[in-house]
């Protein structure tokens, strides 16, 4: 039928997205490189090509992290302007890793993960206890007023503290403004169990947001233990935001944009929404990242800064558009 037959298309469109995003980011730079060179033992190209291999996997893997974990931000609150940085999950693990090196002095990657995760957890846990003051519970605009909140205050301690550290703000200020580059194998072989068992959890409640989304009371009509299930693709949510995080620092927008940008395309079935938003924002994120490197040479602009620049202009076109008036 028509349904299939546009899936189709949109499944193919991500995956010559993909493939662009990916080619374009071992070849463009601040040089230019052949894709031969890889084969040219010796090389200079090749030495480039090696190096910007792991900044694609880890774009890719980042990218498609935030994306699934807006889609299922936005599926748990029923509201469309959740994502990971609206509701204070990377604030509480950019403000959990800057302890870490100032009151800890944790230099490794291995311990920035779990405090990554920690502080992405209790934000997220601070957010939903503040939104559940007054009548009414924590509905969908209070919970995004209290990620604003939680958001802005510990974002505030953070600045704080380096401000106070010097050390730290060395260690972590290119971290801060959300960079892929720099990064070795050893950073992604690191980060992908976390990520993948996140992926698996959110990937897995696909259709348990079909089902949350009709309303908790019909949901556990049809037999559904909503608490335990949002539980579980919660801690999804928690492993790829805490993980992305600790891996390329706080980047924005991905989650937010790229689940209406699928939900326009495809409807908002989780099942075809949240396998989808991973595609197309792995792409989007490797895209950003490679204009960021051409756009003023021979500096980089940080992909942090370039999902931004990207993402407001997006974002005002779906809000004028109504897109976002719901689910």
């Amino acid at each position: 039928g028509r349904g299939r037959s546009s899936m189709v298309r949109v499944v193919s469109l991500r995956a010559g997205v993909l493939l662009v995003a990916v080619v374009a980011s071992m070849l463009i730079g601040a040089k230019l490189v052949s894709p031969l060179d890889l084969w040219r033992e010796g090389s200079v190209g090749q030495g480039i090509l090696e190096t910007r291999m792991p900044r694609t996997v880890i774009g890719l893997m980042v990218g498609a992290a935030l994306a699934l974990s807006g889609a299922c931000l936005q599926g748990l609150t029923r509201n469309p302007l959740a994502d990971p940085g609206l509701l204070g999950l990377n604030s509480g693990a950019t403000f959990a890793m800057v302890l870490a090196v100032s009151v800890f002095g944790i230099g490794s990657l291995n311990a920035y993960l779990w405090f990554g995760f920690a502080g992405a957890a209790v934000a997220a846990v601070l957010v939903h206890t503040v939104a559940s003051f007054g009548t009414g519970g924590a509905t969908p605009a209070k919970l995004v007023l209290a990620g604003a909140a939680v958001a802005a205050g510990v974002t505030s301690w953070t600045t704080a503290v380096l401000l106070t550290d010097k050390a730290t703000f060395d260690v972590i200020r290119l971290w801060q403004v959300g960079t892929i580059g720099g990064r070795g194998w050893d950073i992604v072989l690191t980060g992908l169990p976390f990520l993948a068992v996140g992926a698996l959890l959110t990937l897995g409640g696909a259709r348990t947001l079909d089902t949350l989304a009709l309303g908790d009371d019909l949901a556990r009509g049809l037999g559904r233990r909503t608490g335990i299930d949002r539980a579980v693709i919660g801690l999804g949510v928690v492993l790829l935001t805490g993980t992305a995080t600790a891996l390329c620092g706080p980047i924005g927008f991905v989650g937010l944009i790229v689940p209406h940008m699928v939900r326009v395309m495809v409807g908002s079935a989780y099942t075809r929404v949240l396998p989808l938003s991973a595609g197309f924002g792995a792409a989007l994120t490797l895209l950003a990242d490679v204009v960021g490197r051409v756009i003023w040479p021979p500096s980089e602009i940080q992909v942090g800064v370039m999902t931004a620049v990207v993402g407001v202009p997006v974002f005002v076109f779906f809000l004028r558009r109504g897109r976002m008036a719901g689910l």
